[in-house]
């Protein structure tokens, strides 16, 4: 069987592991199937195949796709031509491909949407509903109407042009997941966190302005008493369907 390739783009050393293992446990596969790049520590090589990977995950950042394109870091330039690189690809090929959360504005771009600040969402459990696409798709329909998932973001799609599919909303977020041809997919959520890893991961962000740097535990404790576990069965179907 061929491997499964997680892409990073977190800067934060430490937020990077448990990401990892995240998306690991979510999908149901072991280590020896899911080989791990750093796109924040090294490009994606020019002689990149995406059809050597049974499918690709991409994972959340601190970047910002709205962020001016003169005050980016040079590596963040970089990483979003690859992400943007990698997009074009799965297209062309109809690859199975997941962004989550920072790649959704990757992604959103590459088509010819756009991208703002209007729906950002503090860190909290947000109620996502399915749209009627997203009920009889193949990836999310397996989740229920109405689910719980785990948001943070500073930023989101605020138009998707014609040719994707709305596939799930929130009230404050109204692009929450979408799909692109038959097997691209974006999420706003982070779809691989149970509670537990998002007030971990909270810790390391902190002061990053997803909540005021003062309530931190208050935060934490609203994460904590927060019941979200139907998304992380999206990465698992993920799975099942790269590997039909």
């Amino acid at each position: 069987m061929r491997p499964y390739l997680f892409l990073s783009a977190r800067p934060e050393v430490e937020a990077v592991g448990p990401e990892y293992e995240s998306v690991r446990r979510a999908m149901g596969i072991d280590a020896g199937r899911l080989e791990h790049a750093r796109l924040d520590v090294e490009a994606l090589p020019r002689d990149f195949s995406i059809e050597s990977y049974a499918g690709v995950v991409v994972g959340g950042s601190p970047y910002n796709v709205t962020t001016p394109e003169a005050s980016k870091h040079r590596v963040q330039r970089r990483v979003e031509a690859d992400l943007a690189r990698l997009a074009v690809a799965a297209l062309e090929r109809d690859h199975p491909l997941l962004f989550t959360c920072y790649g959704i504005g990757v992604l959103t771009r590459v088509i010819g949407g756009v991208v703002g600040t209007r729906h950002g969402e503090a860190a909290s459990a947000v109620q996502i509903t399915l749209t009627p696409d997203g009920a009889a798709d193949p990836l999310m329909g397996v989740l229920p109407p109405r689910f719980e998932a785990l948001v943070g973001h500073k930023e989101a799609t605020e138009r998707l042009p014609d040719d994707a599919v709305l596939l799930a909303s929130s009230s404050g977020c109204p692009v929450q997941v979408y799909r692109v041809g038959r097997r691209v997919y974006a999420t706003q959520f982070h779809p691989e966190v149970s509670a537990a890893d998002f007030v971990a991961r909270a810790q390391v962000y902190r002061n990053h302005g997803y909540f005021p740097a003062g309530e931190l535990r208050a935060v934490s404790d609203r994460l904590a008493a927060a019941s979200v576990t139907e998304p992380q069965g999206i990465l698992r179907r993920f799975v099942e369907l790269a590997d039909a």
